[in-house]
């Protein structure tokens, strides 16, 4: 009965996949499977959806029993930690009307879905601005001090005007007050220099540095042109790899995403000269640097030291640098054997050393991000604002 019910009877499961057109990266994608049974009869329905091996997932099955010509949907999120192409296989589904004999039907054609870097904090960030979202993620309000430097107009003296806003010679001219009219600067570039060297291949929670700094740039470079400035984007190692000049066309956000959706690290050492020779030479306005990094030692600094001064003549530079969780759990972690206290001495040195190396780079003026590497969204937006609060850029 069981054989003629499945294989004589000729009708059929409907499988539709309900995906997106990109994956984002780090976030938890939503993907939904609609079914829709044309039996007159129920049965047992199990499905496995063949995965991207990426996803190293090989434990995602739907069970359901079904009534005749009844439809149902599955809902199951996957979180890709790699940039690039995700093959999904088939959709196998096997039915069964008492459980005993299974029919397996294949569905759906191979689909290759890209994973762009993480799109879904672009949306997450979009009205960052507001008081409830700033204290729901953590963001500081920062109250603006000074004034606008940039010259807009002469107008007639209104009472209330700050009296150092007189224009005295357009006040003889015209034989009444004038007063010069400021506003908030605005076109000015702001790049994300994102290093591509050895030390970013070092992964947290899954996700290596560089796509930690990848995401946080992206989320950067769309408040950027949400505060009329420009956004630009650079990546390099021992050479510069992509050069995105600082812009606010429609389509700047677009090309800053599809040249981060392939880049990579690499084992090179970064060599800051080649940077700094490269900004000279392209980088003829004063801009705005976050540059995307991590010294693990103060030599390691040092070497680079003489061209991040150079670069800071010229520019206003934060380095971001990550707060290594794991050695700050070894360094807390309770010692029972020797071993376990050398590991604590030798986590704490490094930890120092961090701290050292801050320390430094405030000496120099050089502005500094210290966070872990799943803080750092937040940390630059709040850092960028407060740059701009002060009147720094």
């Amino acid at each position: 009965m069981d054989i003629l019910f499945i294989f004589l009877v000729k009708n059929s499961i409907e499988i539709i996949r309900e995906y997106p057109e990109r994956l984002s990266n780090g976030d938890k994608n939503d993907l939904k499977l609609h079914v829709k049974s044309n039996y007159l009869f129920p049965l047992y329905l199990r499905i496995i959806e063949e995965l991207p091996i990426q996803l190293q997932i090989r434990d995602l099955e739907f069970k359901k029993h079904l009534a005749k010509k009844e439809a149902t949907q599955f809902l199951y999120t996957v979180k890709p930690t790699e940039r690039g192409s995700y093959d999904f296989g088939k959709t196998n589904v096997f039915i069964s009307v008492f459980g005993l004999i299974e029919k397996r039907i294949q569905s759906n054609e191979n689909l290759s879905i890209p994973s762009y870097p993480s799109y879904l904090q672009l949306k997450q960030f979009q009205l960052y601005s507001t008081a409830k979202l700033q204290n729901q993620f953590g963001m500081k309000r920062i109250r603006k001090i000074g004034t606008n430097t940039e010259f807009e107009n002469i107008r007639n003296y209104n009472i209330g005007d700050e009296y150092r806003l007189i224009n005295w010679k357009a006040t003889a001219k015209t034989n009444k007050l004038m007063v010069n009219q400021f506003q908030e600067e605005k076109s000015q570039p702001v790049y994300s220099v994102i290093d591509l060297g050895r030390t970013m291949r070092m992964p947290f929670d899954g996700l290596k540095l560089l796509d930690y700094s990848i995401n946080s740039s992206l989320v950067l470079a769309n408040i950027s042109l949400q505060k009329n400035e420009k956004a630009g984007l650079i990546t390099f190692n021992n050479s510069i790899k992509d050069f995105v000049v600082a812009d606010r066309k429609n389509y700047q956000m677009p090309m800053i995403l599809e040249k981060l959706y392939n880049v990579d690290t690499n084992f090179l050492e970064t060599d800051f000269g080649q940077l700094y020779v490269f900004m000279k030479r392209k980088l003829t306005q004063r801009s705005l640097l976050f540059i995307y990094t991590n010294f693990e030692t103060l030599d390691a600094l040092e070497r680079q030291m003489p061209y991040l001064k150079l670069i800071k003549k010229s520019h206003v530079v934060v380095l971001i640098l990550f707060k290594n969780t794991e050695l700050k759990k070894l360094a807390h972690q309770k010692a029972k054997t020797t071993t376990d206290i050398y590991n604590n001495v030798i986590a704490e040195k490094f930890n120092y050393d961090k701290e050292l190396i801050i320390n430094r780079l405030n000496q120099f003026g050089i502005l500094t991000i210290y966070c872990e590497p799943k803080e750092l969204t937040i940390g630059i937006i709040n850092k960028y604002l407060e740059i701009k609060a002060k009147g720094l850029f």
